[in-house]
Protein backbone atom coordinates (compact mmCIF):
# COMPACT_ATOMS: atom_id res chain seq x y z
CA UNK A 1 0.00 0.00 0.00
CA UNK A 2 1.88 2.81 -1.62
CA UNK A 3 0.29 6.32 -2.53
CA UNK A 4 1.79 9.83 -2.37
CA UNK A 5 0.86 12.17 0.00
CA UNK A 6 0.20 15.54 -0.27
CA UNK A 7 -0.91 18.94 1.23
CA UNK A 8 -4.43 19.17 -0.20
CA UNK A 9 -5.98 17.67 3.02
CA UNK A 10 -4.27 15.77 6.26
CA UNK A 11 -2.60 12.70 5.97
CA UNK A 12 -5.13 10.29 7.58
CA UNK A 13 -7.80 11.36 5.03
CA UNK A 14 -5.81 10.62 2.33
CA UNK A 15 -4.77 7.18 3.49
CA UNK A 16 -8.62 6.41 3.99
CA UNK A 17 -9.88 7.88 0.87
CA UNK A 18 -6.87 5.16 -0.60
CA UNK A 19 -7.92 2.51 1.15
CA UNK A 20 -11.78 3.35 -0.35
CA UNK A 21 -10.06 3.50 -3.89
CA UNK A 22 -8.52 0.35 -3.80
CA UNK A 23 -11.63 -1.52 -2.47
CA UNK A 24 -14.14 0.04 -5.11
CA UNK A 25 -11.33 -0.44 -8.01
CA UNK A 26 -11.28 -3.95 -6.92
CA UNK A 27 -7.66 -3.87 -5.47
CA UNK A 28 -8.70 -4.69 -2.35
CA UNK A 29 -11.58 -7.29 -1.68
CA UNK A 30 -13.79 -7.51 1.03
CA UNK A 31 -12.13 -9.73 4.18
CA UNK A 32 -8.86 -8.56 2.78
CA UNK A 33 -5.93 -7.56 5.54
CA UNK A 34 -4.76 -4.51 5.19
CA UNK A 35 -1.33 -3.78 6.82
CA UNK A 36 -0.73 -3.17 10.52
CA UNK A 37 -0.56 0.24 11.75
CA UNK A 38 3.18 0.30 12.46
CA UNK A 39 3.81 -1.55 8.95
CA UNK A 40 1.67 1.27 7.47
CA UNK A 41 3.67 4.25 9.47
CA UNK A 42 6.79 2.63 8.22
CA UNK A 43 6.36 2.49 4.94
CA UNK A 44 4.99 5.69 4.35
CA UNK A 45 7.49 7.28 7.05
CA UNK A 46 5.06 9.10 8.59
CA UNK A 47 3.97 8.89 12.26
CA UNK A 48 2.48 5.92 13.78
CA UNK A 49 -0.38 8.17 15.37
CA UNK A 50 -1.34 9.43 12.24
CA UNK A 51 -1.91 6.16 10.57
CA UNK A 52 -3.99 5.29 13.74
CA UNK A 53 -6.29 7.99 13.15
CA UNK A 54 -7.20 6.89 10.01
CA UNK A 55 -7.64 3.20 10.99
CA UNK A 56 -9.63 4.21 13.70
CA UNK A 57 -12.01 6.60 11.63
CA UNK A 58 -12.07 3.34 9.12
CA UNK A 59 -13.47 1.34 12.08
CA UNK A 60 -15.96 3.61 13.30
CA UNK A 61 -17.63 3.86 9.85
CA UNK A 62 -17.43 0.02 9.47
CA UNK A 63 -15.14 0.46 6.44
CA UNK A 64 -12.71 -1.91 8.09
CA UNK A 65 -12.77 -4.54 11.36
CA UNK A 66 -10.15 -5.12 14.22
CA UNK A 67 -10.26 -8.14 16.27
CA UNK A 68 -7.57 -8.18 19.55
CA UNK A 69 -4.22 -9.47 18.32
CA UNK A 70 -5.32 -9.56 14.49
CA UNK A 71 -4.69 -7.26 11.62
CA UNK A 72 -7.49 -4.81 10.18
CA UNK A 73 -9.46 -6.48 7.41
CA UNK A 74 -12.05 -4.70 4.62
CA UNK A 75 -15.84 -5.17 5.48
CA UNK A 76 -17.73 -7.86 4.34
CA UNK A 77 -20.53 -5.93 4.32
CA UNK A 78 -21.33 -5.58 1.38
CA UNK A 79 -23.88 -2.52 2.07
CA UNK A 80 -21.28 -0.64 2.87
CA UNK A 81 -19.13 -1.44 -0.05
CA UNK A 82 -22.10 -0.45 -1.88
CA UNK A 83 -22.32 2.79 -0.02
CA UNK A 84 -18.58 3.26 -0.61
CA UNK A 85 -19.07 3.48 -4.45
CA UNK A 86 -21.61 5.87 -4.38
CA UNK A 87 -20.03 8.30 -2.34
CA UNK A 88 -16.77 8.06 -4.23
CA UNK A 89 -19.16 8.77 -7.47
CA UNK A 90 -20.99 11.72 -6.04
CA UNK A 91 -18.14 13.53 -4.49
CA UNK A 92 -16.05 13.20 -8.01
CA UNK A 93 -19.01 14.11 -9.83
CA UNK A 94 -20.10 17.48 -7.44
CA UNK A 95 -16.65 18.51 -7.88
CA UNK A 96 -16.38 17.94 -11.82
CA UNK A 97 -19.99 19.81 -12.25
CA UNK A 98 -18.71 22.89 -9.81
CA UNK A 99 -15.87 23.11 -12.02
CA UNK A 100 -17.85 23.25 -15.00
CA UNK A 101 -20.18 25.67 -13.83
CA UNK A 102 -17.45 27.62 -12.59
CA UNK A 103 -16.42 27.87 -16.20
CA UNK A 104 -19.69 28.43 -17.46
CA UNK A 105 -20.27 24.95 -19.13
CA UNK A 106 -23.84 24.49 -19.95
CA UNK A 107 -25.31 20.87 -18.66
CA UNK A 108 -25.74 20.11 -22.40
CA UNK A 109 -22.44 20.63 -23.01
CA UNK A 110 -21.16 18.47 -20.10
CA UNK A 111 -23.14 15.71 -21.60
CA UNK A 112 -21.85 15.74 -25.56
CA UNK A 113 -17.82 16.36 -23.95
CA UNK A 114 -18.74 13.06 -21.61
CA UNK A 115 -20.59 10.68 -24.49
CA UNK A 116 -17.14 11.99 -26.46
CA UNK A 117 -14.43 11.17 -24.22
CA UNK A 118 -16.68 8.53 -22.44
CA UNK A 119 -15.69 5.18 -24.89
CA UNK A 120 -11.95 6.57 -25.75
Amino acid sequence: MYFTIDSSSPIYLQIIKYIKRQIIIGELKPGDEIPSRREMASSMKINLNTVQKAYKEMNNIGLIVTYKNHQSSITTDNRIISALKEELISESLKSFIQEMKSINVSKEEVIQIIDKFYDK
